[in-house]
C-alpha cells in the first residue's frame, strides 16, 4: 500500500514533501519541523498530510506496512488532532501539544497531523503555539486548511506552506477508476459534479442514494416559482442535508468504531472488558459530536451543489454553456438562465453565499436556506 497513489493533481507539493520525507540530517533545509497545507475543499489536503507522515514515519522507503497503519489512523507514533464537534478544543490542542513531548517509538519522528485547523478557535490556536514554535528535533506538525488566513498570524510565521490547487475534472475521474474500479463515464460525471472534491465524487461514483439526493437537490430548486415554493422547497432541503448526514455518518461510525476497537486490541463484535468500556463510551461520546456538525457539513454540501445550479445558469447566460457542472439538466438551465438572465443569477449566488455565513454564524440553518431560496422566487417573478 501507499498513501501517495491517493494523491492526484498536486505534482509540485508532492515533490517537495517527498524530497523532505527523505531527509536524514534534521538540519538539512529542504526539511522543516511545522507544515502547513493549504487549499480548498476536496483538494486533498489531509490525504497529502498522512501520505507525507506515513513517509516521515517509515524506517525504510516507503514501507508499506507503515503506510497501512497510517491509513488506519493506528500508527504509535501519529497523533491525530480533529474536531470532535464544531471546533477544535482547547483540552484537545494541549492533550496533541503534551503528546509531542514523548520520544517516538519506532521511527525517526512523531508526527502530528491537525486535519482542520482552521476550526481552531484563538484558545486552542494559542494552546499549539508554543509546541509548533518550538518543537522537538523528533517531532513534525502537518496542519491542514482552506487558506492561510484561516489561522493566527502568529502561527502563519511559523509554518512552511503549501497550497494546493483544484485538480481537473479527468485527474480525479483517472483516480476513481484505477483505485475504485467506477465506470469511467460515471467517474467522470461524479468528478464534475462534486466540483472535483475528491471526497464527494467517490462518494458519488459509489453511492446511489448520494446521487439520487443531488439530484433530488437539483431537481427542486429548479422548480420554484413562487414565495411558498420556495419555503417549501428549504424544508425539503433540510430534509435532504439531514438524510445525507445520516447516511455519511453511520459509515463512518461504523468504521471509526472498528479502528477503535482495533487499537484497544479488540475483533469487531466481541465482548468489551469491563476496564475498556469506560473509553467506549467516551468515544462514542466523541462521535455523537461529531455527527452535529456532520449535519452542519451535510446543509454546506447541499448549499454547494445549489450554487452549481446557479453558476450554470450564469455561465449560460453570459454565453459560456460548455462547462456546465450539472450537464445532465442542461435543459432545463438553459430555461432557467433565459428567465433569471446573468443579474438574476448573479443576485441568486450572492443570496447563497450570504446563508453559508448565516449559518456559519448560527443563523437557524431553515431561516437561512428560506432567505435564499425567496430571491429564487423573486427574480423568476420579476421576469415574468
Amino acid at each position: 500500500m501507499n498513501l501517495w497513489d491517493d494523491i492526484v493533481g498536486q505534482d509540485d507539493a508532492v515533490r517537495v514533501l517527498k524530497r523532505a520525507a527523505a531527509v536524514t540530517d534534521v538540519r538539512d533545509r529542504e526539511m522543516t519541523h511545522s507544515w502547513l497545507i493549504t487549499g480548498p475543499p476536496g483538494s486533498g489536503r489531509s490525504n497529502l498530510a498522512y501520505a507525507f507522515a506515513a513517509d516521515l514515519l517509515s524506517p525504510g522507503e516507503r514501507d508499506a506496512v507503515v503506510h497501512r497503519q497510517v491509513a488506519a489512523r493506528s500508527h504509535a507514533d501519529l497523533v491525530r488532532l480533529t474536531t470532535e464537534g464544531v471546533t477544535i478544543t482547547v483540552a484537545a490542542a494541549r492533550e496533541a501539544a503534551r503528546k509531542v513531548n514523548f520520544a517516538p517509538s519506532s521511527g525517526r519522528y512523531r508526527v502530528v497531523v491537525v486535519e482542520d485547523a482552521d476550526r481552531m478557535n484563538e484558545q486552542a490556536a494559542n494552546a499549539l503555539l508554543k509546541a509548533i514554535e518550538e518543537p522537538p528535533d523528533q517531532t513534525v506538525w502537518i496542519l491542514c486548511a482552506p487558506s492561510e488566513a484561516d489561522l493566527l498570524p502568529t502561527i502563519r510565521s511559523r509554518v512552511r506552506s503549501l497550497v494546493l490547487h483544484v485538480p481537473s475534472v479527468e485527474d480525479v475521474a483517472q483516480l476513481l477508476h484505477n483505485r475504485d474500479g467506477v465506470d469511467l463515464e460515471l467517474a467522470r460525471t461524479a468528478a464534475r459534479e462534486a466540483q472535483s472534491h475528491i471526497g464527494m465524487a467517490r462518494r458519488l461514483a459509489t453511492d446511489e442514494a448520494a446521487r439520487e439526493r443531488r439530484a433530488k437537490t437539483v431537481d427542486a430548486v429548479l422548480r420554484i416559482t413562487s414565495v411558498g415554493g420556495a419555503i417549501r422547497t428549504a424544508q425539503t432541503l433540510v430534509d435532504v442535508a439531514n438524510e445525507d448526514a445520516k447516511s455519511l455518518g453511520e459509515e463512518h461510525l461504523a468504521e471509526q468504531e472498528e479502528q477503535f476497537l482495533r487499537q484497544l486490541g479488540l475483533t469487531p463484535g466481541a465482548t468489551v472488558p469491563r476496564q475498556l468500556r469506560g473509553q467506549l463510551t467516551q468515544f462514542k461520546k466523541s462521535m455523537k459530536d461529531r455527527e452535529r456538525r456532520g449535519v452542519r457539513d451535510g446543509v454546506d454540501r447541499v448549499l454547494v451543489d445549489l450554487l452549481s445550479v446557479f453558476r450554470d445558469a450564469l455561465l449560460v447566460s453570459i454565453g459560456r454553456p460548455d462547462d456546465l457542472v450539472n450537464d445532465a439538466e442542461r435543459d432545463r438551465i438553459t430555461e432557467f438562465a433565459e428567465q433569471l438572465r446573468a443579474e438574476g443569477a448573479l443576485a441568486v449566488l450572492d443570496a447563497l453565499s450570504t446563508a453559508r455565513e448565516r449559518i456559519e454564524g448560527n443563523v437557524p440553518v431553515l431561516l437561512a436556506i428560506e432567505a435564499a431560496l425567496v430571491t429564487v422566487a423573486e427574480r423568476r417573478a420579476l421576469a415574468a
